[in-house]
């Protein structure tokens, strides 16, 4: 069956002249306004919870602007499969990647951290041209072995190498050459005692500190990135130095930072983040004052220090 669906409806569907796809967007949005709100509960919760100043009014408004740009990278999602890399080049651009140039001249691998904010797939098929760095990028398997197969192969047309989180020791252990790793970890953790919590939109957030821990570990530079939509159909990823010495950096630092980067960011345009995201699942531990000096003592011994 997901073989039927892929081949029959989503690749066809994938090859599209945009203009025509962008139609299938609008109609999709009118669906979700009128007739299927999609996870509307869990939308007006995390709205409701990071913006408790906005009223309901203003929150369906904004729920309104999400379903509108949802409906877009949903679209744009799909035409990742068959885009071309001429077309991808035109339509994904970064403001300033010297800084990546300057870092590969440095033999040095980093990892690029963000969140899912406006059109992140178009960047992992397109990270592999954009930067000189080898490209990874880190992911959870699909539960579909057939889609996980399928769209990862897509994925890596360009150049781009898709890894398991559990398989990233292999991939900086082996290289021969500068990488580059693209995190997106903005999502819940999986565990609440192996977490970064810090105040994230207006509560207390278990953060992922995978980022953190790579940089550290294998003495990686980290880069955080903001990717913004300039017209439809069209985006421009502005990168920033979060560090280039890792070792120096204080516990929590790296990863507070390429954080408040992103959060930045959807406040300025709420909209393009995905809010249909279970993002605060996690529940806050019972001895927060415990938790943090015990991760902060394995810190100590992750720097050397």
């Amino acid at each position: 069956m997901a073989a039927l669906a892929f081949y029959i409806f989503v690749l066809p569907l994938s090859y599209l002249p945009m203009g025509f796809s962008y139609l299938l967007a609008d109609l999709f949005y009118l669906i979700l306004i009128t007739v299927f709100p999609y996870r509307k509960k869990i939308i007006d919760g995390n709205l409701k919870r990071s913006f408790p100043g906005l009223t309901p009014t203003e929150i369906l408004k904004l729920k309104r602007r999400f379903y509108r740009h949802f409906s877009d990278i949903l679209i744009e999602g799909i035409k990742n499969l068959s885009i071309s890399k001429r077309e991808l080049k035109r339509r994904f651009t970064a403001k300033n990647p010297e800084l990546m140039q300057e870092l590969y001249a440095k033999n040095k691998s980093v990892i690029l951290v963000s969140g899912h904010y406006n059109n992140w797939e178009w960047l992992i098929t397109s990270q592999s041209f954009l930067f000189p760095h080898k490209a990874y990028g880190i992911g959870m398997p699909m539960s579909s072995k057939f889609w996980d197969k399928k769209i990862n192969s897509l994925r890596q047309r360009f150049g781009m190498k898709v890894i398991h989180s559990g398989n990233f020791k292999e991939a900086i252990e082996e290289s021969d050459e500068p990488i580059a790793i693209l995190t997106l970890a903005d999502q819940s953790p999986g565990d609440s005692n192996k977490s970064y919590w810090m105040n994230f939109l207006n509560q207390q957030s278990a953060i992922l500190y995978g980022p953190e821990y790579m940089a550290i570990k294998y003495n990686m530079a980290v880069v955080g990135f903001i990717i913004r939509k300039v017209k439809r159909g069209h985006y421009e990823m502005e990168l920033k130095l979060i560090c280039d010495d890792p070792i120096k950096t204080k516990w929590g630092e790296i990863t507070e930072e390429h954080i408040k980067m992103l959060e930045t960011a959807i406040i300025e345009k709420p909209e393009q983040w995905i809010w249909s995201h279970k993002r605060w699942k996690r529940d806050l531990p019972t001895d927060m004052d415990k938790l943090r000096q015990e991760q902060y003592e394995k810190f100590k011994q992750l720097a050397n220090r």
